[in-house]
């Protein structure tokens, strides 16, 4: 193959695109591992979330069994404003 311009200007754009495709690789892998990093964040997150659901309704269902035994007005108005309101049709 002879070394004319056509050839050298070949070859530098044959370097130039393998270097793309190893930066754009490169890039590839780093967004991708942050995606599951953020991934992980948020379902920790959802976690933490539904654990709260999970204590917030335990401490209703111990007020609503108290309030079985000791009725109380105040403790009426509590337990209508915290439980979830039924969308009407």
């Amino acid at each position: 193959m002879k070394n004319d311009s056509t050839t050298i200007f070949l070859n530098f754009v044959l370097a130039a695109l393998v270097i793309l495709g190893v930066l754009f690789a490169l890039l590839s892998i780093y967004k991708g591992r942050e995606q599951r990093r953020d991934q992980i964040q948020v379902q920790i997150q959802l976690q933490s979330v539904q654990m709260k659901r999970v204590v917030a309704q335990a401490l209703l269902n111990d007020v609503i069994t108290y309030n079985n035994t000791a009725r109380s007005p105040e403790l009426n108005q509590i337990i209508q404003s915290a439980r979830p309101q039924q969308p009407t049709k």
